[in-house]
């Protein structure tokens, strides 16, 4: 009689029962992931689904095409398993070099696609620049920019469509922004967020033919900053001479200041603004441990409440400027005014960087007979919408932009460039154009009402802060060297 125990059966048979639950696992994983990408694919808008459709014809054509441009290596160097193989080899033979194609991954949204590529030896930046042409015409697109990524990555930006004829509306939700320093701007050419870097930044010229956007990009720029209570706005309008006119009558109530076309109200406020300039220049290292707003100091980095970013908008600044000639009382007194006012806007300018103050000069033909050169030459940003003669482009962007034809404002007369602004491109060579989305003025409006209590006068702010005594005699007001308080 066998009483010994019974070995279970190890062989392969008794893993039978388990392969169909293996088999279902496995295609419910794969209908799962066939349910999200239709799902994805259904959901998109339109242009997202063509953008899809051609993101998966640049993966599956990428090895033909990488090695058809030459962007492949050959890797001769054998591996160990290969190296063995060929001393085992009675013949001599050699391994065959090992064909390294950049791996690449892709993302999309309306206008085009995002590709993500891992560089390998040989064929890095430079490479893939010298055939940008090739690889718009094989993935059907407008044009493709090159760039760098993070380290041993290169971003490729494919739009398919121009995305600067494409008009879109932005509407302000009313959050203050997280970081006063970045100004939102709109889209470029390949579709990309831009952004103006404000810090220690203090002034911005703004130009262009009439209806083409500067009031609309400068009116954005207020809608933005406007829910932030380290903002405080001042408008000098010359297009007209009642807040209630033209184009801030929406925001008037979210600005401390208003003047128009009156030019000793202007200097007035100019005046104000230098005073105030000057008072903050003597107090920023008491008031916030430090000499520049900007930087690190006793309250943060950057604007706080209490020492708000002032941006005073000088809108057809021309009408400040204008050198007036004639020898009759009246026009000498017209001249006397605007001369002032360009000193004291000058002031603005070159001395309000580290106390947070920026001025945006706003005109259609920044020559030097609309705003002084000694104004327009040092503000370190410009913009320009559309042109009408190479004097004005220059006038606005500067010399450079005889060298970047493409981006030249004068080529955008075109009605479908309304909205489209040429900008120096911060930190790297050349120009780039930038789509401004439209907000409409009822959110402006409604934008500026709801941030109505968050006005106030960034002096008497300063003065809380300081403490009413500040200045120990009226010097401030009369314009003298301004000594503080013990």
């Amino acid at each position: 009689m066998n009483l010994s125990t019974p070995v279970p059966d190890s062989g392969p048979l008794t893993f039978w029962p388990w392969l169909p639950y293996a088999a279902g696992a496995l295609a419910l994983a794969l209908f799962a992931w066939l349910l999200v990408i239709c799902g994805r694919y259904l959901m998109a808008d339109k242009g997202t689904r063509v953008s899809i459709r051609q993101a998966w014809r640049i993966r599956r054509t990428w090895p033909r095409l990488a090695r058809n441009l030459g962007l492949v290596t050959l890797d001769r160097t054998p591996t160990f398993l290969q190296a063995l193989a060929a001393s085992a080899d009675k013949n001599g033979g050699k391994p065959e070099p090992k064909v390294l194609t950049p791996k690449l991954s892709t993302t999309v949204d309306q206008y085009g696609v995002m590709v993500t590529v891992k560089t390998v030896a040989k064929v890095g930046l430079a490479e893939f620049q010298k055939h940008a042409d090739h690889l718009a015409d094989a993935w059907a697109c407008t044009r493709v920019s090159i760039n760098p990524g993070k380290p041993g990555n290169l971003r490729i930006r494919a739009v398919r469509d121009e995305p600067l004829l494409i008009p879109y509306t932005f509407t302000p939700d009313g959050t203050p922004p997280a970081d006063l320093s970045v100004w939102d701007l709109g889209i470029d050419e390949y579709a990309l967020a831009t952004v103006l870097r404000m810090s220690n930044v203090p002034g911005l010229c703004v130009a262009g033919l009439p209806g083409y956007g500067k009031t609309s990009l400068i009116n954005k720029l207020i809608a933005t900053l406007a829910p932030s209570e380290a903002v405080q706005f001042a408008v000098a309008d010359g297009k007209v001479s009642e807040a209630h006119e033209g184009d801030y009558a929406d925001v008037v109530d979210r600005l401390f200041a208003f003047v128009g076309d009156d030019l000793e109200a202007a200097n007035k406020l100019f005046t104000r603004l230098v005073d105030l300039r000057r008072a903050r220049s003597s107090w920023v290292r008491r008031a916030l441990g430090g000499p520049n707003m900007w930087a690190a100091h006793k309250w943060g980095t950057g604007p706080i409440k209490a020492w708000p970013l002032v941006v005073l908008v000088i809108d057809e600044a021309h009408t400040y400027f204008r050198d007036y000639k004639g020898s009759d009382t009246a026009t000498k007194r017209l001249a006397a005014l605007t001369a002032d006012n360009a000193r004291l806007v000058e002031d603005l300018v070159k001395k309000g960087r580290s106390v947070g103050m920026v001025v945006i000069v706003a005109t259609q033909k920044p020559t030097g007979d609309a705003i002084p050169t000694f104004i327009r030459d040092v503000c370190p940003v410009s913009l320009s919408f559309a042109q009408k003669t190479s004097e004005s482009a220059v006038a606005a962007l500067g010399e450079d932009i005889r060298n970047w034809p493409d981006a030249n404002p004068v080529t955008m007369q075109d009605p479908g460039f309304v909205g489209v602004a040429t900008m120096a491109r911060q930190g790297h060579e050349g120009f780039t154009r930038i789509r401004i989305p439209e907000v409409l003025p009822t959110d402006v409006a409604r934008i500026a009402a709801d941030t109505a209590h968050l006005t106030a006068d960034p002096m008497e702010l300063l003065e809380s802060l300081l403490g009413p005594n500040m200045w120990k005699d009226s010097s401030l007001l009369k314009g003298n060297d301004l000594t503080p308080t013990a």
